[in-house]
């Protein structure tokens, strides 16, 4: 059979049946893998299905081409072409075909040629035509109705009229032709038109396509000059497009302009087959020589200003199973994108292709595609499966719900806050203000200073020397009673400032216990252990890991805190001391990062620290607090301009602590955007934090303004509005253009505009400081139209905009022109966004109280069911 090519085909009308042949015919049933048993004679196919051989037809040799009877019928009753040119109808065992004489019957050209292609009509189902090589002064297309033949051998039904015999068969007379057409041509492939059952396209000579109708006389009604007249095919969905190859190219054809291809697709190797798909409009799979795969060819029809332009074509490729030379595949007629391959092994793979698929992804956290021509899925932030996704969005919303940003306090918008170094930020916000206000921080004009600024390194450098010098002083180990145990230390005015902005704030020993106490009720027993090393209380530390590991113990959590102890008991400030060999040997065997730090520090060398102050699992306000205690100016300034950079980098909102409000802060920011998404909390850290001038940086700015897009885009009107007001309290200079003003329904122009420059004061005693009567309008200024009536009382709107601009002045000497007030509630324009009906505020107000349609005749608008105000004051009257 290697030698052999073999085809693969589906039965048009049964949904689970098909064939393959090559040297012999086998019928095939495609079932379930779970569902049916495993039968001697089943392969599988896929994951889930397998084939089940039904029969086999070994009767016939020499088959050039086959096609399947298209009407539903229990049985399959096939057409075989020969390379003899006969055209065979047979069947896997007995069927009901064979009471119709069908069964065996042949259908036999006057001279034998080879038959290149046998179709059935798709419509008329007695009608098959079939394709012949050139043979002099015999027609190549031979149209037979096998219901009017007589039987090979039979001559009860043959026409009267002589005919030659067959030189193949001598001694049976031929069943004469219901048509014939292509003298002395070649027809190398025929295809049936489906809306037109008696049309044709034939490819023949290698020179043409032909467009012949078979109705009353032959006739071509249309050709084009071509190669490409192999392996034509008529697209099921669409009658006026064909498709056809030659060697290594294909054409795609439209018979309304068939004088040349609408679109040529140019291979890599020689095609052999191509086929549209059935279930799917404009999708050609076309199969190349010795290829493992199988090219789809998307072809996309646009229309533009009614006027159809060249088509494009999206191309990929599938790779069914693991068969390396794919001889053959076959769409399956009904089931969506499924196709049968076959190898040149003979293995079978059942394989559906997978469409590309159109994603939308909505604000609201649905995940919306297409699956296949008729299905959409979706999938909700609620969607167990939606967590794999990780979509900060739904954290976003969910902070924007609880007003997080918008808290009084900065603290308590870090309680709002799921991530840990966002919670330590609002809180440093919170204390670095709180220095500022207090006055435990002077002399700064930000709210938020960082470190770098307090202690002026932040851009003031004179020729690389740190403005302002420290105080070096030799701390004592009080704890191991002897005065020559000492360690430097530095000290001034803006080293101090920098240790309250990290929150070691310890004028007093009795702070720093404080804080240590803290430490050990939340659990960090490590961490305060170092703390109390760093400040030179070693018994301290002891203390703290011994109460560690009993606490420890008695939660049943495994602990080596005593151990740590232990080994702090032991310090010894020799340099050459076993203690010192030993701790340098086990402390990277520590896996607390506090308690290698700690060691780390107690053995250093020459005031090297650098193993204390890279130890990244130590928090970066306790790493900049060590540097600011022990680190000469020199090598501060170096280390913390070395972390700016490197926290900047990775996003670090823990660099905040160093660079502060400031255009670094900015930066810094932008880096975390860039990385987690986040565009909350830049926005809202920035308009909390940040001062006005910053705020006016264009990266500042296009935070807010994509902020204010995504609660725009989830509904939450209420929260936009709470962030427009703080927004605008950070800003006062900086009035928001008004947004809402009334304008007329004749000239479009602005009343409300017009209003607010009008002197309200009109009477003869204006000059006097009397009060005048409030002007009343009810025409446009600008055209004189009259305003809209009131759908209540029907008198004519008029209001100066809800504005009340007063030039008198009040008992305090003050103008009051210098503030506007508002204009009375009740005379306010007030509409429906739905039906635009409307009236003074009062009048709908009272209307509303007992009604929830729309006031004015005839209109069924329920406008106070669209109120979202509405539902809110429904439900508080329900709980009162």
């Amino acid at each position: 059979m290697s030698g052999v090519r073999l085809e693969v085909q589906w039965s048009p009308v049964h949904p689970d049946k098909f064939i393959t042949w090559g040297t012999d015919i086998y019928l095939y049933e495609v079932a379930s893998l779970k569902d049916s048993p495993k039968l001697p004679l089943s392969s599988k196919v896929s994951d889930t299905t397998a084939a089940n051989l039904l029969a086999t037809n070994s009767n016939h040799r020499y088959v050039k081409c086959i096609d399947i009877y298209p009407q539903p019928e229990p049985d399959i009753l096939l057409a075989l072409g020969q390379a003899n040119g006969k055209v065979v109808l047979t069947t896997f065992g007995p069927t009901a075909f064979d009471a119709l004489g069908l069964t065996g019957k042949e259908l036999v050209p006057r001279h034998a040629r080879q038959c290149n292609t046998v179709q059935w009509n798709p419509v008329d189902s007695n009608l098959l035509a079939a394709g012949l090589d050139k043979y002099r002064a015999e027609h190549s297309v031979i149209l037979w109705d096998v219901l009017k033949c007589p039987l090979h051998g039979d001559g009860r039904n043959a026409p009267s009229v002589s005919l030659q015999h067959h030189a193949a068969s001598p001694g049976a007379e031929l069943a004469r032709p219901l048509a014939e057409f292509g003298l002395s041509e070649t027809t190398h492939s025929l295809a049936w038109f489906n809306s037109q059952p008696r049309s044709l396209v034939i490819g023949m000579n290698n020179k043409h396509l032909k467009l012949v109708d078979f109705r009353d006389s032959i006739k071509v009604s249309n050709s084009t000059p071509t190669k490409a007249v192999y392996g034509l095919v008529v697209d099921p969905n669409n009658d006026h497009q064909l498709a056809s190859f030659v060697e290594n190219q294909i054409s795609v054809w439209d018979t309304r302009n068939f004088e040349k291809p609408v679109l040529t697709l140019s291979q890599s190797r020689p095609v052999t087959k191509v086929l549209w798909c059935p279930t799917r409009h404009n999708l050609l799979g076309s199969l190349l020589r010795d290829s493992a795969v199988i090219h789809l060819h998307d072809i996309q029809h646009t229309v533009c200003a009614n006027d159809e332009v060249e088509p494009s074509v999206l191309e990929r490729s599938v790779h069914p199973g693991s068969a390396n030379n794919i001889t053959s595949f076959s769409w399956h007629p009904t089931h969506e994108n499924r196709l049968l391959t076959i190898a040149l092994t003979g293995n079978i793979t059942d394989y559906v292709v997978f469409e590309r698929i159109t994603l939308n992804w909505s604000p609201c956290s649905h995940i919306v595609w297409t699956h296949g021509r008729r299905t959409l899925k979706l999938i909700k932030d609620k969607d167990a499966v939606y967590n794999c996704i990780n979509d900060i969005s739904v954290r976003l919303k969910r902070r924007a719900l609880s007003d997080y940003g918008l808290k009084t306090e900065l603290w308590q918008n870090g309680d709002l806050a799921e991530e840990e170094s966002l919670k330590n930020l609002w809180y440093w916000l919170y204390l670095s203000r709180s220095l500022v206000e207090d006055g435990s921080i002077r002399g700064v004009e930000r709210r938020h200073p960082g470190v770098r600024f307090v202690l002026k390194m932040d851009g003031s450098q004179i020729n690389g020397s740190v403005i302002g010098k420290s105080e070096m002083k030799s701390e004592p180990w009080a704890d191991l009673g002897n005065s020559v145990n000492t360690t430097r230390i530095y000290r001034s005015e803006d080293r101090e400032k920098a240790l309250q902005l990290c929150g070691w704030k310890f004028d007093k020993e009795s702070a720093l216990n404080s804080f240590l106490d803290r430490l050990e009720t939340e659990g960090s027993y490590a961490r305060a252990a170092a703390i109390a090393v760093f400040n030179m209380k070693l018994r301290k530390a002891i203390e703290i890991l011994n109460q560690g590991a009993v606490s420890q113990n008695k939660q049943s959590l495994p602990s080596n805190l005593n151990i740590v102890a232990m080994a702090l008991s032991g310090f010894s400030d020799d340099r050459s001391s076993m203690w010192r060999e030993l701790c340098l040997a086990s402390r990277s065997q520590l896996s607390e990062p506090y308690l290698r730090a700690t060691f780390a520090f107690l053995t250093a060398e020459a005031d090297n620290y650098e193993n204390v102050l890279n130890e990244s699992g130590v928090a970066v306000e306790d790493r900049v607090a060590f540097a600011c205690t022990f680190l000469s100016d020199s090598k501060l300034h170096e280390y913390l301009k070395h972390l700016t950079v490197k926290l900047t980098e990775e996003g670090d909102l823990a660099g905040i602590l160093l660079t502060g409000t400031s255009i670094e802060g900015v930066h810094l920011l932008q880096r975390y955007l860039d990385v987690t998404g986040d565009v909350q909390s830049v926005s809202l850290l920035a308009m909390r934090a940040f001062p006005p001038e910053l705020l006016q940086d264009s990266s500042v700015q296009t935070w807010i303004a994509s902020y204010r897009t995504l609660l725009d885009a989830w509904h939450l009107w209420n929260q936009r509005a709470h962030f427009d007001i703080v927004l605008s309290a950070s800003c006062p200079n900086d009035k928001p253009p008004q947004q809402v003003f009334v304008s007329c329904n004749f000239c479009g122009k602005s009343i409300s505009a017009q209003m607010q420059g009008l002197n309200r004061n009109r009477s003869a005693y204006a000059r006097l400081g009397a009060t005048s009567q409030k002007l009343k309008m009810s025409s446009c200024p600008q055209c004189r139209k009259p305003l809209p009536r009131c759908a209540i009382c029907l008198v004519h709107m008029g209001t100066p905009s809800g504005l009340q601009n007063n030039n008198s002045t009040n008992s305090n000497g003050r103008s009051a022109a210098a503030s506007n007030k508002m204009a009375e509630f009740s005379s306010w324009f007030t509409w429906c966004q739905s039906c635009r009906h409307g009236g003074h505020a009062a009048h709908m107000t009272h209307w509303f109280r007992e009604h929830s349609e729309c006031p004015v005749t005839a209109c069924t608008c329920r406008c106070l069911s669209l109120d979202a105000a509405s539902k809110v004051a429904s439900i508080i009257t329900h709980k009162v």
